[in-house]
């Protein structure tokens, strides 16, 4: 009888362990938008937030970058960069920033991921779309300012304003916004499938490449034993904040666009619209592509008020999704992982480099 006992009982522990097993292998996924891997859909289902880093040397390192499965790097004023990392999954994230101010190009690119995007403060220039009721920001300087951000005594003002993902969630409480894609969002990227490798194996050896951002020094190297390429800038490993750990990306993309001066102060109109050439590099590999905005079969657009913008008609069609294709007219595949894009100025394509040759050349080799 005791026996019979010690086997019931055994099996009614077995029965709950399958059911537990049965319950974690229920758990639903998905192909995340920002990387192509497999994620629960409670990270992939859900839009990411789009947020503004600084990058000058005194707000070094930035906290919870490393969270961000697409970077965007493009230059501001004085030839500074700043970028914009688009994350679904920061939810043990220490903090995020330093978070600075919006310019209008950044909208453009934040929008083609349906993300809500989190800055503090703008450029008179980008007011125009962020006033569209179809763009969800994060505002420091707006209602919710105080709820979203904070300062931070260890880095001295402007370099100081942080936030977290409970205070984001507030502040998407606050206003109101949609937690869920907008209806009919497939996604930004095509994205290899599982078990499968973009190899570029047409392409051009790509050990080394330099963007060409002249005053932080940027630099990526590949790294053969990783597959990645490892982030330098300011002549050292660019790292986070929160881990220390060094960035690194599967997938580069060298994106040249035409642009203006908005005036004498050094503001930038750069477009993201009328699409113009790029690159593609992965895997110590790299080709030439090019870019443009997803077409649009309707006309209606925005009409906003007193524009200080290049033009008064902000269309639906600007915030289409960017496609890239290689010069057969392919759409590029994106290898499964995290993507660096950076935003360049087609007047100074010229001083992109990308080093085949010498994998081991240091960035203080390297004349700018």
């Amino acid at each position: 009888m005791k026996r019979r006992k010690t086997i019931l009982s055994l099996a009614a522990a077995l029965m709950a362990s399958a059911m537990l097993c049965g319950t974690a292998m229920a758990e639903e996924t998905c192909k995340s938008y920002l990387t192509g891997e497999t994620v629960s859909t409670q990270i992939g289902r859900v839009r990411p937030i789009a947020m503004m880093f600084n990058n000058i040397y005194d707000a070094i390192p930035q906290c919870g970058i490393e969270k961000c499965g697409v970077v965007y790097e493009a230059p501001v004023e004085g030839s500074i960069t700043r970028l914009m990392g688009i994350m679904e999954n920061y939810q043990d994230a220490a903090r995020l920033g330093s978070v600075r101010s919006c310019r209008n190009y950044y909208i453009y690119m934040a929008r083609e991921f349906n993300a809500i995007y989190a800055h503090f403060g703008q450029a008179v220039y980008a007011e125009p779309i962020l006033n569209l009721p179809t763009t969800n920001n994060l505002s420091g300087l707006g209602n919710y300012g105080d709820l979203i951000y904070y300062r931070s005594d260890d880095r001295v003002s402007p370099h100081n304003v942080f936030t977290d993902y409970d205070r984001i969630q507030a502040g998407i409480d606050a206003y109101g916004y949609d937690r869920a894609y907008a209806s009919g969002y497939t996604g930004h990227y095509q994205f290899a499938e599982d078990g499968e490798t973009v190899a570029l194996e047409d392409g051009m050896i790509a050990k080394v490449v330099l963007p060409g951002y002249t005053y932080n020094h940027a630099r990526f190297q590949y790294n053969e034993d990783t597959g990645l390429y490892d982030r330098y800038q300011y002549g050292d490993a660019q790292v986070d904040g929160n881990t220390g750990n060094q960035l690194a990306y599967k997938n580069i993309i060298l994106q040249y666009c035409d642009w203006e001066s908005f005036d004498d102060n050094g503001y930038l109109n750069i477009d993201m619209t009328s699409g113009g050439r790029g690159k593609y590099i992965t895997n110590g590999r790299a080709i030439d592509i090019y870019w443009e905005k997803e077409p649009s079969d309707y006309d209606e657009y925005y009409t906003t008020i007193e524009s200080v913008y290049s033009h008064d008609d902000v269309y639906f069609s600007d915030f289409n999704v960017t496609r890239y294709y290689d010069m057969n007219g392919n759409e590029i595949k994106l290898n499964q992982g995290k993507t660096w894009v950076c935003i360049l100025r087609d007047s100074v394509e010229a001083e992109s480099m990308i080093i085949s040759d010498d994998p081991s050349i240091s960035s203080d080799a390297i004349d700018y």
